[in-house]
Order: C-alpha cells, then structure tokens, then sequence
C-alpha cells in the first residue's frame, strides 16, 4: 500500500504516542506488564533511530516528541503540561523567587533597550544607571538596532553570578555616553508586591503568586505591618493563578491555631495527606480579609478555603478560578520536564473546589466571557450552585464546592460603559510604555514634580488624555475612553508615580479608589 508523504509524520506522532504512553508507565510489579512495557520502550528507541538514520526528508526527531509529549497531556487535564527545556529555567526561575543579571526593569524602544528603572539595590543601581538610560552594549555585542527577541537579551545580559559584564549606556537627558563594568548578581523575583498601612489599624498584603520564597516576603512584611500598628490585615489574592502549595500552606497556619485543619490531598491510589496548623502563629487573633477574584486560582483558593472553611476570616470579592489539582513537576532527563496532576485537594470542610474540565481548551481557561453573559460578575444570585456539594464550615456555616470559592460578601464588576474592560487594559504594558514614552520626552521636569503636582498637569493639560487616546487606537483597541477619563488618568497617575517614586506610593494611590478594598474598610 503506498502511503501519501504528507501522512507520514502524523503517523511517527501516533506511533511515538502509542510508545511514550505505553514505556513511560510507573513501575509495576514485573511479569507481563513490565514485560510488554520493555518491548514498547525498545519499539519507541529503534524507531527513533530508523527515522534519525533512513527517513528520506530531514526531520527534528525531538520536535516530534515534544509534539507527541504535549498531545499526550492534553488528554489528561487542563493542568498537566509539558514544559520545553528551552523554558524550564526561566519557569524554575520565577517558581524558585530569583534570576541573576544586572537588574533593570527594560522595555525596547525604537529598537533600543531602554531602562525604565533599576532594581533597588541591584548591579545597575549600584553602578548607577538610572531610569531612562539605553543600554547599547553588552561585552562588545550589540543590543540597538538588532531587532533582537527579549530571549536573546535575556541570554546575553544574564549570567553566573559575580561574573562581570562591561555596559555602554547612553543617557538622553545629559547627552552622554559612557562605558561601566558591574558584577551580575541574584536579583529577587517578588511574590508579595507591597506591604503597606491603609489606615492606622489596617494592613496590606499583595500576593502575586506562591513563589519558593512568599512565606519569608509575606513574613517579612507582616512583621512590619505589625510594628506600625496593624490589628486587621487584608491580603489581596486577585489574579494571583497559584504555585507552590507549601508556600500557601505556611502562610494559612500564621492565621489558624495549633491543630486546625488547613488542607487535604488525595492521589490515585487513595492515599490521604492532611495538613494541620502547628502552634506557630502570627497573625492568630487579629481581623483577616481575603479578597478574591475570577484568576484567583490554586494554592490561592487553597489559603482561601482554609481561613473560610474555619470561619477564620472573610472572603470578599468574587468567584475564585475553580483549581483543584496538585501538580508535581518531574525530569525528562533532556532538560526537558512535565508537570503532572499526581493528586487532588480538599479544604477543611472537605470540598473540592476543581470545576469540570470536559473541555481542556481556552475556554477552561477564559471563563471570564461565560461569567460575563451569565451576570454572575455583577449579581451574587447568579452564581451557579449544585446543592449536592453542600458542605459545612467549622461554625455550621454552608459552603459549596465543585467549582471554585464563592466569596462571603461579593463585589461585583464595574457596570458602566465597559468599565471593567478599561480597567484591565489599565493595568496592561500598554499604560506602562506609554508613561515612559512621555517621561523620556520631559523627564526632567517631571522629575522636579511631586506626586500632587504630576497629578495637576495630567488633569490639566489636555495633551496626555488624547495622546494616551490615540495610542490606543494606533494599537487597534476601540474603547470609549471619554466616559472613564476620570480612571484612565488615576491608572496613569499612577503609573507616573511609580516610575518615578515608588510601588508604595503607586499602590497607595489605586487603593485609594479600590471597591474591594473600600467595602473592607466600610465594613
């Protein structure tokens, strides 16, 4: 039978499918399983070879297993992923909480690397590059006019640490160009992006993910919290999609006391871990708000149902995400690694909060449109419950399971002329480049500004609202800006101070007009 070309490398991945699923089995007792499972690896390795030494095309063997590992999983779940070697260090990077490099936040623009500000305390601050500044070169290579990806630069301005790197930086505003030598070094990847005092008695913590090194960030800011005063904390969990579940685990028993119930994991062989709360606690006795989201996910809801389901706290906001499963990250051998739903968990009051994923796709992932047509984002009523996973917190209090962590008291989206649409754009790279745009063009004077001041030329002078317009429009984003001036120019205020001053203040600034944030306070 004569089989067409274009079939033939469909058909490799169906046979290296049918050979990965069938030699990569866990160990089984020996006999037939491992038996057949010998041959199927030895099947898999010489038709690797056979391709490798007598196809008639040239073809990528280890594009095809990657192909092949990546379609395997997908038939699993949602959450168990392949990850390319290619992008394991930088996953394992962010996931460990640290990268070393020069230390600079930068953007490429018109082809230039462009520092729009120095890591505090890092090599580049230290050497004193400031924001503004472009970087031409690195170690004679040139970085202008290169068209170059952000991989490249991140290949070429990353290193060993201590390792020296000889910079030539050109700084716009004194017309100068000079050349310096820093020594890369570990630069902190954060976790909890602020902690600050709201009011006299109230603190603030953000957690953006749950990193290897949250526990230690969030400790370290509680501690300061406390010392300026905090009794009541507020711990923000928006958009925070998960990461470690030891990480929110430590943070749940700072709040819970001695032998509380936090969470419960479950594998296929129906073995059962149960974490309890030690006698350790910081944060034991004083007022906690949890606030939530639709992109709150994982370890998130983890530390969300265990202060619920104690009646510990209260979660305020929004449906959470609906993420269930516990991965485990395991070696390929080749750089390569998957990370595999090994177990599912359960909150104190024994809900699994995983939503169904018959469908695996982006809209598993996006449900904001589904919730959006619902209504469910602007009506609590509209949430769909199943009464069959009905389930009872430590104070008789009823919960439900089977999709995610119904807040205590919700907050709904902004309704109006597409509010909450603007105000995700807002906080996109979009508002980011603009201001830095605008502040290379005058960042002189806005530098001799104070945060009041920069917020009067804004209102004021008409030119940024209509610049900030007609970026968007160049960038084919039809929003109706002129019903929402008023929040468009707090978000760039805000992005003016914090490229100028500090997160502190820029998070001070949007707290400010917060409704999550506020409904706490009024409550």
């Amino acid at each position: 039978m004569k089989i067409n070309k274009v079939y033939i490398p469909l058909l490799i991945s169906i046979i290296l499918a049918i050979g990965f699923v069938l030699g990569s089995a866990l160990h089984a007792p020996s006999g037939k399983g491992f038996f057949s499972r010998n041959i199927q690896t030895t099947k898999l390795h010489k038709l690797i070879d056979f391709i490798e030494r007598e196809y008639v095309d040239s073809l990528d063997t280890d594009s095809i297993v990657d192909l092949t590992v990546t379609e395997i999983l997908a038939k699993l779940d949602p959450h168990s992923v392949y990850i390319p070697k290619n992008d394991l260090e930088a996953v394992s990077q962010s996931m460990r909480g640290d990268f070393v490099g020069i230390g600079v936040n930068f953007y490429m623009f018109k082809d230039t690397v462009s520092v729009i500000k120095p890591i505090a305390n890092g090599p580049s601050e230290k050497a004193g590059i400031k924001a503004g500044d472009r970087i031409l070169y690195a170690n004679s290579i040139q970085l202008f006019q290169k068209n170059m990806s952000t991989d490249s630069l991140f290949s070429i301005l990353k290193g060993k640490q201590d390792t020296p790197v000889k910079l030539v930086v050109y700084r716009k505003s004194e017309h100068k160009k000079w050349t310096v030598t820093l020594q890369r070094g570990v630069i902190p990847i954060k976790s909890v992006d602020i902690a600050l005092m709201l009011t006299k008695t109230v603190g603030y913590i953000k957690i953006n993910r749950f990193a290897e090194t949250t526990y230690d960030e969030f400790i370290s800011g509680l501690t300061q919290l406390k010392e300026q005063g905090a009794k009541e904390l507020i711990v923000d969990l928006r958009d925070n999609g998960g990461g470690y579940l030891e990480s929110a685990v430590a943070i749940a028993d700072e709040f819970l006391k001695k032998e509380a119930f936090i969470v419960k994991t479950k594998n296929k062989k129906g073995k059962t871990e149960s974490t309890l709360a030690t006698e350790k606690g910081d944060f034991e006795s004083g007022k906690v708000t949890l606030l939530i989201n639709e992109e709150t996910a994982s370890a998130s809801e983890i530390l969300a149902g265990a202060i619920q389901d104690n009646d510990r706290g209260t979660i305020v906001g929004r449906r959470s995400f609906g993420k269930g499963l516990v991965q485990r990250e395991m070696p390929l051998g080749d750089g390569s690694a998957v990370r595999l739903t090994v177990a599912r968990y359960y909150t104190p009051s024994g809900r699994s909060i995983q939503k169904p994923y018959e469908d695996k796709g982006e809209n598993y992932f996006n449900e904001f449109q589904k919730r959006f047509e619902t209504g469910e984002l602007y009506e609590k009523d509209k949430i769909k419950i199943s009464d069959s996973l009905k389930f009872k917190t430590k104070k008789g209090r009823i919960v439900y399971g089977g999709g995610g962590i119904i807040p205590d008291v919700f907050v709904p989206l902004e309704g109006k002329h597409g509010a909450e649409m603007i105000a995700l754009f807002l906080q996109s790279g979009l508002m980011n480049y603009f201001v830095f745009e605008q502040l290379d063009q005058n960042r002189k004077a806005f530098t001799n500004m104070s945060i009041s001041e920069i917020r009067q030329e804004l209102v004021q002078n008409s030119i940024y609202f209509k610049a900030f317009k007609s970026r968007m429009k160049e960038s084919g984003l039809l929003l109706n800006l002129e019903q929402q001036k008023a929040k468009v120019l707090q978000y760039m205020h805000a992005e003016f101070v914090q490229q100028l001053f500090t997160d502190q203040a820029y998070y001070q600034l949007l707290l400010k007009e917060d409704k999550m944030v506020n409904k706490v306070l009024k409550r």
